[in-house]
C-alpha cells in the first residue's frame, strides 16, 4: 500500500461492550480484528477492503455518522485499499463526511505526496486550511493543518534544492537581502546528517538497520491503544505503560523493560526515521560539563529503521513546567514568585551553558522542561552552588529535535527559519529578520510570563529615551512582584542584538536573581515550602 493504514484500534472501547445505540461499533471491533492480522507480505488485504465497503455502504447516508472521525478513519482505509481513489475523495466530499475536520485533508494530502502528486497535494492543503469550496469554517484543528501544509512545503523545497544542487551554505534572501539559512528545513537537516553518518554511526547506542520495523506489534497501533502492549526492540520486551507526549511526528511513551516494572524509560517514536535528535543528545554528552549534565536529559540508544526511528531516554515522572503553570490556573491562583524566581535561575542557568558550548535548544517551551525532584531534604547551603541536594532538585530539558549545533555553521551564521510554534515566535521571526540565540532567550522570557501572570506573552514595541523604540510585555507587573528584577529580565533579553554580549547578560540576569534569593535566609526556607507545596498539588491533579 502507498498510505499507512490508519489504526482503528483508537475507535473502539478498551472493553469489548457495545452500546446498543452505537450501530457503527460492532463493524470497527470487525475491522480491527482483521487489521490486527494483518499482514501485507502474505495478503493484499481483500478481506479488510471487503468489511470496510460493507461498513461504508451501511452508513454513509446516515446523518448520524456524517461527522464522526471514526467514520471517516474508515472512508480512509478504504481509500488506502481502492483501485480508485480519486473517486473516493469526491464521494467523501458529496456525503459530506468529516469536510471540517483536518484529518480528511491532510491525510488525502500525503496520500497525493506518496504517488509523487504534488500540485494536486498542494491544492488539498489550500482547499482543507482555506474551506472556500466546501463549507464556510475553517478545518479545525486549523493551526495543525497549517503545519503540515509548511512541512510538506518543506519537503518539496528539499527535493527542489537536491536537483539544483545547492550547497549547506545556501540559503533563502530576507528583506535585508543578505543571504541567511533555515536550520530546520529537510534539506539542511539531511545534508548535515550526510555529513555526519560516519560519525553518528560510531555513537555509543547507535543501532541501524536498513529494514522495516520488524516487531510483531505494529508501531502505528499505539498512537491511540498502547498501554500494556509489548514491542520488541533490539532483543529487548517493552511494555508500554501509558502515553507521555505527543507531537506531529513523534509519540512518547513510558514503558518498563522486560517487565521489570522498576526499570522504566521513555521511547520516543518517530515516523518518518529521524536521527538528528540523537546527535544533539551526544553532543550534550561530549560538551555539557558534568555537573550541569543533569539539566538536559539523557539518551540511551537509538533504534533506526527504514521506516521508524526509536530513542529509549530516561523518564522522568514528575511532569512538566507546563503541568506545574497549568495547576495554578486550575487553582485560581498563580505560581508563588520565589518559584517563579527560582525557575527562571534553572533557565537562564541552561542557556547560559548550552549557548556557550554552542548549542541551541530551539524549541524551548513549557512542555519540554521536566521537573527533578532531589530524593534528600533540602537545606539552606548549596542554593547558589546547586550542589548537594540542590543539584538533584531542578529542571531537565528534553525534546532535541529542533536543536542547532552551532559548530557545523561557518561564525556568524544566522538563520531564517520560522519555529511556528504559537506564543513562542521570536520578535525576529515576526519581523522576518535574522535570528540565532534569540529563538531561545524568547521562549525563556515567554515562560516566565506564562509563571508571572498565567497566559501567554503578548508585546509592544514603545519609543526609548534615546530615539530609537524597545519591546516590552503588555502587561503590566503587580505591585507586590520584584517589579526591576523582572523589567530588567525582559527589557535585557527582548532588546538585546549583540551575539557576543548575551551570555554576558544571562550571566548578570542569573547573578541578580541569586543575589536576590541569597540576601535573606527567609526566601530559601519560602521556596522549600513552596517546592513542597507545588510536588503534593501535582501530585493530587
Amino acid at each position: 500500500m502507498n498510505g499507512e493504514i490508519v489504526a482503528v484500534t483508537s475507535m473502539a472501547p478498551a472493553s469489548g461492550t457495545v452500546s446498543s445505540e452505537d450501530h457503527l461499533l460492532p463493524h470497527l471491533w470487525s475491522i480491527k480484528a482483521v487489521l490486527d492480522k494483518l499482514d501485507l507480505s502474505q495478503n493484499d488485504g481483500a478481506d479488510v477492503y471487503e468489511l470496510v465497503s460493507h461498513c461504508i455502504k451501511t452508513f454513509k447516508h446516515n446523518p448520524d455518522y456524517r461527522n464522526d472521525i471514526r467514520f471517516l478513519k474508515i472512508w480512509l482505509i478504504y481509500m488506502d485499499f481502492s483501485p480508485n481513489y480519486e473517486l473516493v475523495f469526491r464521494e467523501i466530499e458529496q456525503l459530506k463526511i468529516c469536510l471540517d475536520k483536518a484529518l480528511l485533508y491532510e491525510s488525502y494530502a500525503l496520500f497525493l505526496e506518496a504517488k509523487g502528486m504534488m500540485d494536486e497535494a498542494h491544492l488539498v492543503y489550500l482547499s482543507g486550511i482555506s474551506r472556500v469550496k466546501f463549507c464556510f469554517r475553517n478545518a479545525e484543528p486549523i493551526e495543525h493543518l497549517k503545519k503540515a501544509h509548511a512541512y510538506f512545503l518543506e519537503r518539496m523545497q528539499a527535493i527542489i534544492d537536491s536537483c539544483t544542487h545547492n550547497k549547506i551554505n545556501g540559503g533563502s534572501t530576507l528583506n535585508s537581502g543578505s543571504s541567511y539559512m533555515n536550520p530546520w528545513s529537510i534539506s539542511t537537516i539531511n545534508n548535515l546528517l550526510q555529513k555526519m553518518n560516519s560519525q553518528i554511526s560510531k555513537y555509543e547506542g547507535y543501532r541501524a538497520s536498513s529494514k522495516c520495523y520488524p516487531g510483531k506489534v505494529p508501531l502505528s497501533s499505539l498512537q491511540k491503544s498502547a498501554r500494556n502492549k509489548v514491542i520488541d526492540i533490539g532483543g529487548k520486551k517493552y511494555q508500554i505503560k501509558g502515553c507521555a507526549g505527543k507531537g506531529g511526528f513523534a509519540q512518547v511513551y513510558k514503558a518498563c523493560i522486560n517487565n521489570n516494572a522498576d526499570d522504566l524509560v521513555a521511547l520516543k517514536i518517530q515516523k518518518p526515521p529521524f536521527s538528528w535528535e540523537f546527535y544533539m543528545y551526544r553532543q550534550l554528552d561530549k560538551r555539557i560539563p558534568e555537573n550541569e549534565r543533569l539539566s538536559f536529559g539523557y539518551a540511551h540508544k537509538l533504534h533506526l529503521y527504514s521506516d521508524y526511528s526509536i530513542i529509549v531516554s530516561d523518564f522522568l515522572s514528575h511532569g512538566t513546567l507546563q503541568d506545574a503553570i497549568n495547576t495554578n490556573v486550575c487553582t485560581g491562583g498563580s505560581m508563588d514568585e520565589v518559584l517563579c524566581i527560582y525557575y527562571t535561575i534553572e533557565m537562564l542557568s541552561m542557556l547560559q551553558c548550552l549557548h556557550g558550548n554552542g548549542i541551541i535548544h530551539g524549541d524551548f517551551k513549557p512542555d519540554n522542561l521536566l521537573m527533578r525532584n532531589s530524593s534528600d531534604n533540602l537545606t539552606e547551603d548549596g542554593f547558589r552552588t546547586r550542589t548537594g541536594p540542590w543539584h538533584e532538585q531542578g529542571l531537565c530539558l528534553v525534546d532535541w529535535g529542533r536543536g542547532i549545533d552551532m559548530r557545523l555553521f561557518p561564525n556568524k551564521t544566522k538563520f531564517n527559519g520560522d519555529c511556528r510554534t504559537s506564543g513562542f515566535r521570536c520578535i525576529q521571526m515576526q519581523e522576518n529578520t535574522p535570528w540565532t540565540y534569540q529563538v531561545d532567550t524568547y521562549g525563556l522570557c515567554v515562560i516566565v510570563h506564562m509563571m508571572l501572570h498565567n497566559s501567554y506573552m503578548e508585546i509592544e514595541k514603545k519609543p526609548s529615551l534615546d530615539g530609537g523604540y524597545s519591546y516590552q510585555p503588555k502587561l503590566p507587573f503587580k505591585r507586590y512582584q520584584k517589579v526591576e528584577l523582572w523589567k530588567k529580565l525582559f527589557e535585557e533579553l527582548l532588546n538585546h542584538d549583540g551575539e557576543e554580549e548575551h551570555l554576558k547578560i544571562l550571566g548578570n540576569l542569573k547573578t541578580s536573581f541569586q543575589d536576590y534569593m541569597c540576601s535573606n535566609p527567609q526566601l530559601i526556607k519560602q521556596l522549600k515550602q513552596s517546592l513542597t507545596k507545588q510536588r503534593n498539588l501535582m501530585c493530587s491533579s
